[in-house]
């Protein structure tokens, strides 16, 4: 099993500390090594993942990581490189499916799974499935491994009132409100460059994948 190397970790903490295009184009061979790493050990990741769900069989590894280089056309921060490495294994932005992602940065890494910032058409259907079935969508959060690693949903850009469309006293009113339905498992340093990080993370990953059934039910 292909493992991520020490040298990747320290290019991402160089690339932090000199973050511009100068100091990138004379260590383009250090970036070069680092994004063939994660690659390789994606490569291993997504056959591991692909055990328990075979949607995954069909994913590049080179087509799931997302560009190093920043778009700053409309962004303040024009600091021109991502200090991690990100690979979208199934999940993306506006994405109609739940899927699983990737995060490698020196003390900051971690794992997600579900659907992130949906299109409101997406996001509608997904709410009526929270709404109508709730007692499974539960189920599943409360189940004991999962409330392990995932104790509660991503919070961010929650509304203040119940959406148009459902009743304010409805039992799932609080998910309801949610934007994204998404879990995050935080991953220490040593979690990420483990000999057995490809099983390690599979282990974990797997257990997002009743959560992405449920929110892919009115899709499928």
């Amino acid at each position: 099993m292909n493992t991520i190397q020490p040298g990747t970790f320290t290019f991402l903490k160089k690339l932090a500390i000199n973050n511009n295009r100068e100091w990138f184009n004379e260590n383009k061979s250090l970036y070069t090594a680092s994004q063939e790493n994660v690659i390789s050990f994606l490569e291993d990741l997504i056959k591991e993942m692909s055990a328990f769900d075979e949607d995954l069989a069909k994913i590049d590894p080179k087509k799931a990581m997302f560009r190093i280089y920043r778009d700053t056309r409309f962004s303040k921060d024009k600091v021109p490189y991502k200090t991690n490495f990100g690979a979208s294994l199934g999940m993306g932005k506006g994405s109609q499916k739940g899927g699983y992602y990737l995060h490698i940065e020196p003390g900051k890494s971690f794992l997600a799974g579900g659907i992130y910032m949906p299109e409101s058409s997406v996001l509608k259907e997904v709410r009526k499935e929270v709404s109508l079935y709730g007692d499974d969508f539960l189920k599943i959060l409360n189940q004991k491994d999962f409330k392990k690693h995932f104790p509660e949903l991503d919070q961010d850009g929650k509304l203040k009132k119940v959406p148009q469309g459902f009743e304010k006293e409805d039992p799932m009113a609080e998910y309801l409100k949610l934007k994204n339905f998404i879990v995050l498992y935080r991953l220490k340093d040593e979690e990420i460059l483990d000999k057995k990080a490809v099983q390690n993370l599979t282990k974990i990953f797997s257990l997002m994948k009743p959560f992405n059934d449920f929110l892919n039910t009115p899709f499928v």
